[in-house]
């Protein structure tokens, strides 16, 4: 059950990033990398609230929680450049399907990340 918020919190807040990156560029004329930031940092935003609360359920400190999250979807991040850039280099294969197994690559190092380390609880007793 847990995967399944997981991944509809995913789905819920890359509309909320695709949608500040639409409205920065249209209605607030910014460029598209100033768009991109925006959207970016509004669907990290978004992610961290939705799986702190709604996924994980996690009742920690808001701050180290999210100092954690940043740093899972960070070594995320890298971690779904370099499948995309190996992929594609190493092996000429084709951007679309490359994609496919960066997202792939990313989601599952941010549900374990987030699970076992931005919202996890500590440990209680001795």
């Amino acid at each position: 059950m847990q995967l399944l918020r997981y991944g509809l919190a995913g789905i819920f807040n890359t509309a909320i990033g695709i949608s500040v990156i639409y409205v920065a560029m249209y209605a607030l004329r910014l460029n598209y990398v100033y768009a991109n930031i925006a959207g970016y940092a509004v669907g990290i935003g978004v992610a961290f609230l939705l799986n702190r609360t709604w996924t994980f359920q996690h009742s920690g400190a808001w701050l180290s929680s999210f100092i954690r999250w940043l740093l899972v979807v960070g070594t995320a991040y890298l971690f779904n450049l370099g499948v995309i850039v190996g992929m594609r280099q190493g092996f000429g294969m084709d951007p679309y399907l490359v994609q496919a197994a960066g997202i792939f690559t990313y989601t599952t190092i941010s549900f374990l990340g987030g699970r076992y380390f931005a919202f996890a609880t500590p440990a209680r007793g001795v």
